[in-house]
C-alpha cells in the first residue's frame, strides 16, 4: 500500500508541475496589420505574360 501511495503522490505531483510549466509561457503580442494598399507583385504579371505566351503559341500550332 506504501508504494502505491508514492506512485500517486508521484503521479498527481508531475500533472501539476507540466501544468505550471505551460501556464508559464506567454503568448506572443499580436501581429500588426499589413498596410493598405499593397501593389501586386512583378510574379504575377510574369505569370500571365508566360501563360498568354503558351496559349498563343498552342493556338498558332493548331
Amino acid at each position: 500500500m506504501k508504494i502505491q501511495n508514492k506512485k500517486m503522490f508521484a503521479s498527481i505531483l508531475f500533472v501539476l508541475i507540466s501544468f505550471v510549466c505551460v501556464a508559464q509561457s506567454t503568448p506572443p503580442p499580436p501581429m500588426p496589420p499589413p498596410p493598405p494598399g499593397l501593389p501586386i507583385d512583378g510574379g504575377v504579371l510574369a505569370g500571365l505574360f508566360l501563360g498568354v505566351f503558351i496559349g498563343v503559341r498552342k493556338l498558332l500550332k493548331r
